[in-house]
């Protein structure tokens, strides 16, 4: 009778309401998207699943703190170094190095030194200038002729894009730029120019992100394409693969790989299409006290390299 009458029913009302609800929430507000991350770490949940810090032989780090931005750390690490060779075999000679280091990280400014036994200094520096613009710079300085090198970045962040320039030793330029297009979605590219090589390259970006996975493109006039998906199947549990093409030299290669986090420790492997395994274990045995694990299987060119470290201090 209410519907003979022109009125609507209140079960459709209700419908239409809950419709409009859904529509207004799926709307995108394009003038108010997030930042992205930097372009040069546009794989690095990829990285951080697919490539650690492998080892082999010994190494001990003491990182001690004089006081909330100031701190000492020591290094050793002892182990056999591979030596450049055109046969297949691969050949190694033991090596030893002992590494002294300085830490200043304040909420603006962070400095990290690093002096070596053999002569080479490493710098680090992170400086926000503004809330928006950071400078970064690396350095290392060694006894070798034409070694030692150098760059400054500085990183615009804006509301929703990032630009960088980069500027080196050896007529070194560079700039990048990554714009958020959606809120999942964004694009960027970069170009550079090596003065003192005569070299020069152009490369474009992609990333598309959620809470459950990244997905990521690269490709460059070098001849680099790269692929990465990281896919988070859990709170603690992470797959990841990756893909890389040369198109110049008509190399490929790919790998697979996981990234375990537990309670107490972090377990992270992978295996690529070279037939090449790794696995890397980091365990906290106590408050600042953490035990390594590095092992890396090459049967290709029968290569195995195993480690074991401890890490003291936070």
């Amino acid at each position: 009778m209410a519907a003979a009458y022109g009125q609507v029913p209140p079960s459709t009302t209700t419908q239409m309401d809950t419709k409009g609800e859904e529509k207004m929430k799926t709307e995108v507000d394009y003038f108010n998207l997030p930042c992205p991350i930097p372009y040069e770490e546009i794989q690095r949940e990829a990285f951080m699943s697919l490539k650690p810090e492998l080892f082999e032989g010994l190494r001990f780090d003491f990182t001690k703190g004089l006081n909330q931005k100031f701190a000492l750390s020591h290094s050793v690490a002892m182990g056999p170094t591979e030596l450049p060779s055109q046969s297949s075999e691969t050949i190694k000679i033991p090596t030893a190095h002992y590494e002294f280091g300085a830490n200043f990280i304040d909420p603006r400014l962070m400095l990290v030194g690093r002096v070596l036994t053999d002569g080479r200094l490493n710098a680090r520096l992170k400086c926000d200038l503004t809330d928006k613009l950071t400078l970064k710079g690396n350095a290392q300085l060694t006894n070798e002729p034409d070694m030692s090198h150098g760059i400054a970045t500085f990183d615009y962040k804006g509301s929703d894009y990032r630009a960088q320039f980069q500027v080196g030793n050896g007529a070194l330029f560079g700039a990048s730029y990554i714009q958020s297009v959606t809120l999942h979605l964004s694009l960027g590219g970069e170009v550079f120019w090596t003065g003192q090589h005569r070299k020069s390259g152009v490369g474009v970006a992609t990333r598309y992100n959620t809470d459950k996975m990244v997905a990521t493109a690269q490709v460059a006039s070098t001849g680099i394409v790269a692929l990465s998906f990281v896919q988070k199947v859990s709170e603690k549990v992470s797959l990841a693969t990756d893909f890389i093409y040369n198109y110049l030299s008509k190399e490929v290669t790919s790998s697979v790989g996981y990234d375990y986090v537990l309670r107490q420790c972090r377990l992270r492997g992978k295996i690529d299409s070279n037939g090449c395994t790794s696995a890397f274990l980091e365990e906290r045995l106590n408050m600042g006290l953490n035990f390594i694990l590095s092992a890396e299987v090459d049967h290709r060119k029968k290569d195995y390299k195993f480690g074991f470290g401890l890490t003291v201090g936070e």
